[in-house]
């Protein structure tokens, strides 16, 4: 019988509360300004975006190699939390090793962000996972929303701090804003070991019987042949993913690299940084929204929808000429960010079968995880080769085109 009690739903959410602090402060906020203007000083700025594009594109690369593996492992062990905890230590431990790279040295601080980016998306592989374990058919839309909405307050009030940190160093003891947002990067270790535990504690997991766990490793790799076999077999499953692969690549892409793309045009940090707080209080209320319009309309032509906002996101992006503009740009992003990414894991839980969803989550988690390896790559050499930064994000659009139509078949 499943647990779908308030503490568990709530635990499990809570992990999207605590690691979203990495993909606020680290990953969209801070390092990519920490990266152009400390790590990687007086080198080029569009080179700067390449090093940054190839490092998230090396740490997507390592997880797809591993997550159809793992999920597969993972489901035959009943190892789900484990695995969890055991990429969520490496992720905790790597962000707080940023505050140890010295300035100038490039090569090693996106060696530590590649480790942590493996260790922040390989948990989500199990943590999405773990989403059939805690809900249903009927709430499993509200209990995926809630997980992103909580990622986005949690994630917004830690960065908010640390933007005071940064902004006011010595108000906190520090001296310099270099070493504000080293702190900063401990913070979201902290913040993310101690916000995991409810789910630790409180979400359970079904045991496996015996004779898998004496045979983990050879039902993993069978299982793994089995899983492309049993997505082909299910009707509509093989298209969806071919357009969620598309069109959450360029959601990642846009994650990952709108504040490099702010600081190419030449807008102030202070003022980007300020972008992405308004990204996160505005995405927690309207990630609940989209989820419920979801429920009264249909979650699969609510998604069509978030698309649309995207390509039209896009089009605005390349053309923008004010830092005003990239506020009106952060609260577009924030109105579908969270409900695309919410609705089509859960259109996806609806249409996998449960005894299999390490497995099949696995195999979706590799899917978007692929195309973060293209989408950055995509902006990483259009940006090498044209030397052209607003025709870089342009490029990102055509990955939402060819999802949205892909949908529509």
């Amino acid at each position: 019988m499943k647990n779908n009690n308030k503490k568990s739903i709530y635990s499990w959410a809570l992990y999207d509360w605590a690691n979203s602090a990495y993909a606020t402060t680290v990953m969209a906020g801070f390092f990519p300004i920490f990266f152009k203007s400390y790590y990687s000083v007086g080198t080029e700025v569009t080179v700067s975006t390449a090093q940054l594009g190839f490092a998230n594109s090396i740490s997507s690369f390592v997880v797809v190699l591993l997550a159809p593996l793992l999920g597969a492992v993972a489901d035959a062990g009943s190892l789900k939390k484990r695995f969890l905890f055991l990429f969520a230590f490496l992720g905790i431990l790597m962000s707080a090793s940023l505050a140890l790279v010295e300035q100038g040295n490039w090569q090693m601080a996106a060696l530590v962000y590649t480790l942590g980016n493996i260790g922040f998306m390989g948990s989500n592989i199990f943590y999405d996972a773990l989403l059939p374990s805690v809900s249903n058919d009927k709430n499993v839309d509200y209990v995926s929303g809630l997980g992103f909405a909580l990622g986005y307050l949690g994630g917004g009030i830690l960065f908010a701090l640390n933007v005071f940190m940064v902004q006011e160093p010595a108000f906190f003891g520090f001296e310099d804003k270099a070493a504000a947002i080293k702190a900063s990067f401990v913070s979201v270790a902290v913040w993310w070991a101690v916000f995991s535990l409810p789910l630790l504690l409180f979400v359970e997991e079904k045991k496996g019987d015996k004779e898998q766990k004496n045979i983990l490793l050879v039902a993993g790799y069978l299982r793994l042949k089995k899983t492309f076999q049993r997505v082909a077999s299910l009707k509509g499953l093989l298209l969806f993913l071919v357009a969620y692969w598309l069109y959450i690549d360029g959601v990642d892409t846009i994650i990952r690299m709108a504040v490099d793309y702010g600081m190419a045009l030449g807008f102030d940090s202070s003022k980007l940084i300020m972008a992405l707080l308004i990204v996160q209080f505005v995405g927690f209320p309207a990630t609940l929204i989209v989820a419920k319009l979801a429920d009264i309309w249909d979650t699969k032509k609510v998604i069509y929808l978030c698309i649309a906002v995207y390509i039209f996101i896009i089009v605005y992006a390349a053309m923008m000429e004010d830092v005003y503009e990239f506020y009106i740009l952060a609260i577009l992003i924030a109105l579908v960010q969270g409900g695309i990414q919410a609705l089509s894991r859960s259109y996806y839980a609806k249409m996998i079968p449960q005894k299999y969803a390490a497995e099949f989550f696995g195999f979706y988690d590799l899917l978007g995880k692929f195309a973060v390896i293209i989408g950055p790559l995509l902006v990483a050499f259009v940006a090498l080769f044209s030397h052209n930064s607003r025709l870089s994000i342009a490029s990102v659009a055509i990955l939402f085109i060819l999802g949205g139509l892909l949908s529509f078949l």
